[in-house]
Formats: structure tokens, C-alpha cells, sequence
């Protein structure tokens, strides 16, 4: 196979009579490159958006929801049921309902989030997102709220504001809006939007009395040790608490949302496919002109003994060649376009409509390896049908009028 090669890349970088070939390999070569580079950048973002979306939701949320029609007015007793399963790290109650966020003449609708401090903390990141005050919300009415919402109503640690209810009440209140005070103990940024704009944390007693409920919660955040097995792990939780009881894990919550993004990804990387498969014609276009122009070389190489198999490997070497050369440098090119995406953030997203702010992008290993595989495995087709007829040559008629 020696002599094949060496001939396949004198047929690639050796001069040539006809410079409009070497054009067309150039085109060729240039094409791959930009579909190679195109589908590692998308690919990359895509994966970028799927990790980021993951870590901002498990951040903000548990990995597994348990909760119970009407609400759970035994907490505790299923707290303990839960810390028993095998693979649960923490566990912590929560209220969660809706209300109106008052400042003055300025309201905004917010899902209050009442929790225990400390609790909280071991199931969620949201001791993590705290940028200004304290986690701290016992001693009097203290509210926790994103700096999104603190942004578009100007409060900061310290201002008091209203938090109102219109939700069911006691025969005597009945009509009557519940108003309470607060004072703002922090801000705090998850870096998603909509968490940030409309979500605020008071404590989980506090909770209680504004909403009138000196016994029920919401449900129950659970924490375990790896987000993977968060299926085999709800259904151990469901087995052991039963009916009425209902767990859903952090995927079961986000379902539709993670579903849509494994199906741009898929159809990304179909379509961008198709930039290579474009690019293989102009290969398979280059190899048959190529042929037409090496008429004389492959009668005389026939004539001294090469077989019909040594010509395929020849014109399929010059292809594959077309080919790698092409995958190396879109495979470097896209690389780089990635670490200057990701190194410095020049493109920035709208929050209220991608939940982050900068384009993310992580480079999968596996998913570059794929890319390159199929980009090589497209190239290497495209020589098929140029070889074969190269190989069916007869050297009698290619070296008649020579």
C-alpha cells in the first residue's frame, strides 16, 4: 500500500497541468472544514445550554419533590420515612403558594417559598446565591428576595415591603386581602431569570401563620447523592411512603424542557450533517475530473502491473485525504471558536427569554469524536463510485492516441 500512497499525495499537493482541479480540492477541502467547524460550535452550545439549564434548575430546586394532595400535615413522621432511603443525602419541608409583592404603588406577583433556613441550605444552592445579607430569616419578619425583583422595584437590604394574600380565609376575615410586613434580610442571584424576578423565601413558621395553616406544607425537598439514579431513588421513596404521597424527580419537572433541547440538538446536528455531505459531492466531483485528467497515468500504471484494486486505493486515499485534511482543520478551527465563546463571553442572551445571560458552551470529547468519524466515514463514501470507475479503465484505450 506503500505506492498507493505515495502517489495519492503526489495526485494532491504535486503540480498540476489543470489548476482548476487543485481549486475544486481547495473548495472541497474548505468545505468540510465549515461544516466540521459549524457542527462542533453547535454542538458545543447545545450541550453548553443542556449542563447550564441542569445545574441552574438543581440549583434552585431538590432533586426529588415529594408532596401530597391537600398538603402533608405530618412532615416529620415522613421526613424520617425518607432519610431512611438508601442513596438520600438531606431532606427539608417547604410551603409554597402565591402572592402580591408591595412597595408603595408597585406590585408584582411572586410564589413565596417558605422554608427552614438550615434545611433548605442542605438540599438546595440557596446559600450559595445569597450576594448580599444573610440567610438568616428567624427573629421577626424577614423576607428573602432575587435581585431581579429588587432591580425592578429599586429595594435593597434593608427596605421594608408588603407581602398581600387573597387566598382562602376564616369565615370572619372572608373578602378581606392579608397584608403583612417584611424587612429584606438579602438578595440573592440564581442567575435564571424567572427564579430571580419571582420567586421570595420567608420562613417556613412565618409561612404558616400568613397563610393560616399552623400545621400543613407544601411538600418535602430531597437531596441525594447522584442526580442520575434520582429515578430508581423516587421509586424506593414512593414504595416506602405509598399512597397518597406523589415524588417526581428534578427531570420529571423539567421534562418537556430537556426533551426540546435533546431535539434541537438531534436536528442541529442532521442538518449541519448535511454542510459535510455537500462538501463530499465537490469531493466526489474533484476525483472524477481528477480521473479524467490521470487517463495516462493509469494506463501506463496498468501496463506495469497494477492491479484494479491499487487504482481504487489510489483515487480512495486522494479522497480520504480531501477528507481528513478537511476534519483537521475544521476540528481546530471549531475548538478554538469554542474556547473564545466560552473564554470570553462576547455574545450575551436576553434573560427574560433564555434564562441565562451568555452563550454557553461545553466541549464534549466524545461528541467532537463522533463529528470527526462521521465527517472521515462521509468523505471516505464519496470515493466510492470515482475509484471504481478510475480502476475500470482499460489501458489500452487510455494509452491509444498517447
Amino acid at each position: 500500500m506503500f505506492y498507493e500512497m505515495k502517489i495519492g499525495l503526489r495526485y494532491i499537493f504535486g503540480r498540476r497541468k489543470e489548476k482548476f482541479i487543485s481549486l475544486i480540492s481547495c473548495i472541497s477541502i474548505i468545505g468540510v472544514a465549515t461544516g466540521v467547524c459549524a457542527l462542533i460550535i453547535v454542538i458545543g452550545v447545545m450541550s453548553g445550554f443542556d449542563t447550564e439549564l441542569r445545574d441552574k434548575i438543581i440549583g434552585t430546586s431538590s432533586h426529588i419533590v415529594v408532596d401530597k394532595l391537600g398538603g402533608l400535615d405530618d412532615p416529620a413522621a415522613a421526613m424520617q420515612t425518607i432519610a431512611g432511603v438508601q442513596g438520600v443525602i438531606a431532606c427539608a419541608p417547604f410551603i409554597n403558594t402565591q402572592a402580591l409583592l408591595a412597595d408603595h404603588d408597585r406590585l408584582s406577583s411572586v410564589i413565596v417559598r417558605g422554608i427552614d433556613p438550615k434545611l433548605e441550605a442542605e438540599v438546595t444552592s440557596v446559600r450559595d446565591f445569597i450576594k448580599s445579607g444573610s440567610l438568616d430569616l428567624e427573629g421577626g419578619n424577614k423576607i428573602i428576595i432575587g435581585s431581579g425583583l429588587a432591580e425592578q422595584l429599586a429595594l435593597k437590604v434593608g427596605n421594608e415591603i408588603s407581602l398581600i394574600s387573597a387566598a382562602k380565609q376564616k369565615k370572619k376575615t372572608l373578602g378581606k386581602m392579608r397584608e403583612s410586613t417584611y424587612t429584606i434580610s438579602a438578595i440573592f442571584t440564581s442567575g435564571m431569570y424567572d427564579y430571580d424576578t419571582g420567586v421570595v423565601f420567608i420562613s417556613l413558621n412565618n409561612a404558616k401563620i400568613f397563610f393560616e395553616n399552623p400545621i400543613l406544607v407544601s411538600g418535602i425537598s430531597v437531596k441525594i447523592n447522584n442526580i442520575y439514579a434520582a429515578e430508581q431513588i423516587k421509586k424506593k421513596i414512593q414504595e416506602q411512603l405509598g399512597f397518597p404521597y406523589f415524588t417526581r424527580t428534578w427531570m420529571d419537572m423539567n421534562r418537556n424542557l430537556f426533551n426540546a433541547l435533546k431535539l434541537e440538538k438531534t436536528a442541529m446536528f442532521i442538518i449541519l450533517t448535511l454542510i459535510i455531505l455537500v462538501a463530499s459531492l465537490n469531493i466526489a466531483s474533484t476525483l472524477i475530473m481528477m480521473v479524467m485528467e490521470k487517463t495516462k497515468d493509469i494506463g501506463i500504471l496498468k501496463t506495469i502491473g497494477a492491479t484494479n484494486q491499487s487504482i481504487r486505493a489510489i483515487f480512495t486515499m486522494v479522497g480520504l485525504f480531501i477528507g481528513i485534511i478537511g476534519t483537521m482543520l475544521g476540528t481546530i478551527l471549531g475548538l478554538f471558536c469554542a474556547y473564545l465563546l466560552e473564554t470570553y463571553e462576547f455574545i450575551k442572551l436576553p434573560e427574560d427569554v433564555y434564562y441565562i445571560s451568555k452563550l454557553p458552551v461545553r466541549i464534549e470529547s466524545t461528541e467532537v469524536i463522533w463529528i470527526v468519524m462521521a465527517a472521515i466515514l462521509i468523505s471516505f463514501c464519496a470515493t466510492f463510485y470515482p475509484a471504481y470507475q478510475a480502476s475500470k479503465l482499460d489501458p489500452v484505450e487510455a494509452l491509444r492516441y498517447e
